[in-house]
């Protein structure tokens, strides 16, 4: 009997797509660490920082969704994991556009 599901979209194979994975969030917690270390982010645009943030959270989304070996059809708990990350990195910006309190 032929299985109903028999579109597998693959973008990049599951080992690969875990590396990735793991790799990618330290060199975003890196980038932001020296950015506000040296900051430089007060020279850039909220809005283009935002994007790159976006840009990226998509990037990592695709690649958690990948892991399996193929990026649809996912598993329930891959989506939710993607989404858990997607939210992660929102805070991470948050928290790197803020600016330190004062102590007045």
């Amino acid at each position: 009997m032929a299985e109903l599901n028999e579109n597998h979209i693959v973008l990049v194979d599951g080992a690969t797509a875990a590396a990735l994975a793991q790799i990618l969030p330290v060199l975003l917690l890196t980038l932001t660490v020296e950015l506000r270390r040296t900051q430089l982010h007060r020279g850039l645009s909220r809005v283009l920082l935002g994007v790159f943030f976006f840009v990226f959270g998509l990037i990592e989304t695709t690649l958690v969704l990948s892991i399996d070996g193929a990026f649809y059809p996912f598993q329930w708990f891959d989506i939710c994991s993607a989404l858990f990350i997607f939210g992660l990195l929102s805070i991470l910006l948050w928290v790197a556009l803020s600016d330190p309190r004062s102590e007045d």
